[in-house]
């Protein structure tokens, strides 16, 4: 089974398939009322659940981001949706912190990476 990732850079790093990929494409609208401190608070608690691997994300200067997490399992991803404070942190986004969003799971079956050395 996979090992959970390397948390310290941009990259999740370290995962061995299979495992599940969480996909949030989405569009932030203009007011923050509080959203960076949510977005850290719901990292740091998805980094506690069972079967959470690791995650990526990226947001540009016009509001468009993009989050991966990795997860173990349908079944721990499931939980994750479960979890009453995520559960408030996707009303709270439905409400006042997007325009549009998309989510999309999918199964990893193969993955490799390259990184350039220094020298």
């Amino acid at each position: 089974m996979s090992n959970p990732s390397s948390l310290s850079g941009p990259f999740a790093t370290g995962l061995k398939p299979p495992y599940w990929a969480v996909i949030f494409a989405s569009q932030r609208e203009g007011r923050d009322a509080g959203y960076a401190e949510m977005a850290d608070h719901m990292v740091d608690l998805a980094r506690r659940q069972p079967g959470f691997l690791g995650m990526e994300s990226t947001r540009d200067a016009q509001g468009f981001g993009i989050t991966v997490s990795y997860w173990r399992s349908p079944e721990d991803i499931a939980q994750w949706r479960l979890h009453a404070e995520h559960s408030d942190a996707r009303r709270l986004g439905r409400e006042q912190w997007y325009s549009q969003f998309e989510l999309r799971v999918a199964k990893v079956e193969r993955a490799y990476a390259f990184e350039r050395s220094a020298g």
